[in-house]
């Protein structure tokens, strides 16, 4: 079982690579640094901080966005050239290709967050780097898991990388939407946003924390071990959650 699972987190690995998904980072990490070293050289004061700043910026939308391509795009694909249901026709449990394919999915999105921390170590102390580094694992895994739940259920890219960014947006948002959902002067105003403040704060209980994850000011200011605690915490619960939903899917489907 064990060596199952290694083959097929090696064959995600090599469909990633072979997408020139190598190349693309360090275009991005070039474009970035050159973006970050133009930009500082404007500023007045606290060149090191924005540089930093638009540096980690870029590089977590960046490395979001290029997992989630890479999980779509390629899960879709092995949908579409049935090598998705000759892998499930081998005498294997359908758990061993699940897990096999996030582990892939973990390896890569490894790489991404190392790749962007080096980048960043230049402009920032190591510890916070570090910190920051892991909790952009720790998001791209939510994403990468998210993502292929949705090409499970869809099995369209245009749908999938649709419902992906909302569900990121949303999550990433919903810190100020329940800030502003609070407000006195609405919930003062009548039953309707009464009722948006319960649905929205309910919408809350369901979605990770993404407005805590990955923060440009952890580079700043420094970092709060509470806060890298809920970090992996929210990781762990949620990973379990949407594995646990990937799993039911992939038994129900008939391939």
């Amino acid at each position: 079982m064990i060596l199952s699972a290694i083959t097929i987190t090696r064959i995600t690995l090599l469909e990633a690579l072979r997408s020139r998904l190598p190349l693309l980072m360090v275009m991005a990490l070039l474009g970035l640094v050159g973006l970050a070293e133009f930009l500082g050289e404007l500023s007045i004061t606290e060149e090191a901080g924005i540089k930093a700043s638009i540096t980690a910026s870029g590089l977590r939308l960046f490395s979001i966005c290029l997992v989630c391509l890479c999980v779509i795009s390629g899960g879709v694909r092995e949908l579409h050239d049935k090598s998705l249901e000759m892998m499930l026709s081998l005498p294997l449990p359908r758990y061993v290709c699940l897990l096999g394919k996030l582990a892939g999915f973990a390896i890569l999105a490894l790489c991404i967050a190392v790749s962007a921390g080096l980048l960043l170590s230049g402009y920032a102390p190591a510890t916070p780097v570090a910190c920051w580094a892991l909790s952009l694992l720790c998001e791209q895994l939510l994403m990468a898991c998210f993502s292929f739940l949705c090409v499970l259920t869809f099995a369209n890219v245009a749908w999938s990388a649709l419902l992906v960014m909302a569900f990121y947006l949303l999550a990433r948002s919903m810190e100020t939407l329940q800030l502003l959902s609070a407000s006195p002067l609405l919930t003062a105003d009548g039953a309707s946003h009464q009722v948006m403040y319960v649905l929205v704060n309910a919408v809350s209980l369901l979605l990770p924390d993404l407005h805590a994850f990955t923060r440009s000011d952890w580079l700043l200011y420094g970092i709060e071990w509470n806060e890298v605690a809920m970090v992996v915490t929210q990781t762990l619960i949620y990973l379990v959650v949407l594995t646990s939903a990937g799993l039911f899917d992939l038994y129900r489907k008939n391939f």
